[in-house]
């Protein structure tokens, strides 16, 4: 369980502005081996320059076996987003697909619904305003108590690539040249919360790669917090 409270970082390094943002987070689960994942792929770059939108491509491994590994891909991946369905009752995976806010699911190649569950999901605030800023290699983290309490909530840890682009030799994509937008490199749950107190703790963050936090209830289930840390 992470302590309410936790020593600062310290350091000759300024830190960051913190970030105060109520965003909406939206998860792409693709792969470089899927012929139907490049305008998913392209949507989500677009998403990823949006203000008010933390936009994530997890890349999974389930398509390796056709001729083309993601480089990208990780198990893991394909672990949460199968945690995903079973939580929402379903036994099969897919890509491209999108989960926004931890609870909509959506073909990623369909602009207009996943637009349309963006402009639902903004309306919406946050349970959770996290306050989040990088001090050196550490990422300061706070949150008022939430009112009412949440219960356990888990938070997590992100760390993704902001853009890459890759030649496709082999597999569905063969000859294609794609860009990709914020490829998750990591995504780790950093402790529990138990969503009633005041959150105030710092998170180890070595390295120049961007960050995300994010506080979800367990399951995986809704998205109640997001803050990104450049």
């Amino acid at each position: 369980m992470l302590p309410a409270q936790a020593d600062r970082a310290t350091g000759s390094e300024a830190p960051a502005p913190a970030s105060t943002e109520n965003p909406v987070v939206v998860e792409l689960y693709t792969s470089q081996g899927c012929s139907s994942c490049p305008p998913a792929d392209e949507l989500l770059s677009r998403l990823a320059a949006k203000d008010g939108v933390i936009a994530l491509a997890l890349h999974v491994d389930y398509w390796d076996y056709i001729g083309w590994a993601d480089k990208f891909a990780r198990p893991a991946h394909t672990k949460r987003q199968k945690a995903y369905a079973h939580a929402n009752g379903s036994r099969t995976i897919y890509t491209p697909q999108m989960v926004i806010n931890g609870t909509e699911q959506v073909v990623g190649a369909r602009p207009m619904e996943v637009v349309d569950l963006l402009e639902h999901h903004a309306a919406q605030a946050n349970s959770v305003r996290l306050q989040a800023r990088r001090v050196g290699d550490m990422i300061e983290l706070k949150a008022p108590s939430p009112s009412p309490a949440l219960g356990e909530l888990v938070v997590q840890l992100v760390r993704y690539l902001p853009s890459a682009t890759v030649t496709i030799k082999k597999g569905e994509n063969a000859g294609k040249t794609l860009d990709y937008a914020n490829i998750v490199t990591s995504w780790d749950v950093v402790g529990k919360w138990d969503g009633q107190s005041v959150l105030d703790v710092s998170l180890p963050a070595p390295g120049s790669d961007p960050a995300v936090v994010i506080v979800q209830r367990p399951g995986p289930g809704p998205i109640v917090g997001a803050a990104r840390v450049p």
